[in-house]
């Protein structure tokens, strides 16, 4: 089975890169380049879906795709300290320069230390500039130009272009041994991650009244089956259950199902084959059947059992806007905004897309701000709306999210 890893880089780097990975048997690339680190975040979450891992050409745009949480498959960056900076180190030598006043930006300050330790060159004279969170190539070009007697080092593009006329700078480029490493890392990762969202995952579900399972069913990706004895099989994978249940923490479905039932019982199996999975669904449902009327639990291999807990609004309809802005990291303005786009489609499941259009955001601040009130129970994935494009499809949302109960105004805790 063939393996897709997208390589983000600048132009002159991920064709070189790219041709690197698709020298190990089963890996295809996919190219994107960029002019300016800072466009990599919209690079990714647009080809997300055409990939099952990044890798990305330096540390830079790989922590900025994270930082703007964009990143929703395996990622690695290559690595420039060890043999791509001994390389480097080389090749200045070669020109006549000195070695031991540089000025380095992006590496960790430690990483410069021991790969010069080891070529048996001092370090007093060197000037580091390690990447932190917030780092821009400005500040990087800020830094070198203070030490103008320094040869520069850097992991940037764009700083090599702003200095390039100004001084000696010398741009790093990941070697074949750097990108080998990051990339047998990266597939190892990716192909873990694709074996495990393709467990098999079955659901034994008990109700008298079967009305609204099949949409269930349809939600979590899977397929409705009759058992025996009036239960019912749903029987999905690993990936889709593990979305749905926040990271299998709870179960919304179980108190929409038990609006109509005085009992459902769910017990779900994750296993390398169906007969494992169905055997640990039976183990699931009995302890569910054990727990009371409304309960369910997933059983893992290891004897390892987790009780879903049931996701309501109930618990947050009686909190006030503003103690629930403070648990979710929200304002109390953008709260009602939500409730108010939730309240013009009728209570229907919303798109990322539809979210930042009517909050006038952009769609990866929509998802994280979905994602943090799906943390908090009070909204829940329903499923995926392809967009008729190349890009990722589009998640649907179902807020559960309730306005403040009579008596608590937005401004007050309850």
């Amino acid at each position: 089975m063939g393996i897709v890893i997208g390589v983000v880089g600048p132009h002159d780097l991920v064709d070189d890169v790219a041709a690197v990975c698709e020298e190990q048997p089963g890996v295809s690339t996919l190219r994107l380049d960029y002019d300016h680190e800072s466009q990599a975040p919209a690079i990714v979450e647009a080809h997300a879906a055409s990939v099952e891992g990044w890798l990305f050409t330096g540390i830079v745009p790989y922590m900025l795709c994270r930082d703007a949480e964009a990143l929703i498959r395996p990622a690695a960056f290559v690595d420039y300290s060890g043999a791509t900076l001994l390389n480097a180190l080389v090749r200045l030598q070669h020109r006549g320069e000195d070695v031991t006043r540089l000025s380095i930006d992006t590496l960790p300050a430690a990483d410069v230390d021991a790969t010069f330790g080891e070529a048996g060159l001092p370090t007093g004279e060197l000037r580091t500039h390690p990447y932190r969170p917030g780092m821009t190539s400005q500040k990087a070009i800020a830094f070198h130009r203070r030490s103008p007697a320094h040869t520069v080092i850097t992991c940037l593009s764009s700083v090599y272009e702003a200095l390039r006329d100004e001084r000696h700078v010398l741009r790093l480029v990941p070697s074949v041994h750097s990108v080998r490493v990051a990339l047998r890392q990266l597939v190892l990762t990716a192909e873990g991650q694709v074996q495990e969202d393709a467990q098999i995952a079955l659901g034994l579900v008990e109700v008298a009244d079967e009305e609204g399972l099949l949409r269930e069913a349809t939600a979590l990706g899977g397929t409705l089956a009759a058992f025996r004895g009036g239960t019912h099989l749903l029987v999905t994978t690993r990936g889709p259950l593990h979305d749905a249940t926040g990271g299998f923490t709870g179960l919304p479905m179980l108190a929409r199902l038990a609006e109509q039932n005085d009992a459902v019982r769910v017990g779900f199996g994750l296993g390398r084959s169906a007969a494992e999975a169905e055997s640990l669904a039976r183990r699931a449902l009995a302890k569910a059947r054990r727990l009371g009327p409304v309960a369910a639990v997933l059983s893992l291999r290891a004897d390892a059992d987790i009780v879903l807990e049931s996701v309501t609004a109930e618990p947050a309809g009686g909190q006030s806007l503003s103690v629930i802005a403070r648990r979710v990291g929200l304002s109390v303005p953008t709260l009602e905004k939500l409730l108010q786009a939730r309240a013009a489609t009728g209570g229907e499941p919303l798109t990322t897309r539809e979210i930042a259009d009517r909050l006038a955001v952009q769609q990866r601040t929509a998802r994280r701000m979905l994602h943090r009130l799906e943390l908090a129970g009070l909204a829940e994935r329903t499923g995926n709306l392809t967009s008729g494009s190349s890009g990722r499809p589009l998640t649907l949302y179902r807020l559960t999210l309730q306005h403040p109960g009579p008596g608590h105004r937005s401004g007050e805790p309850a």
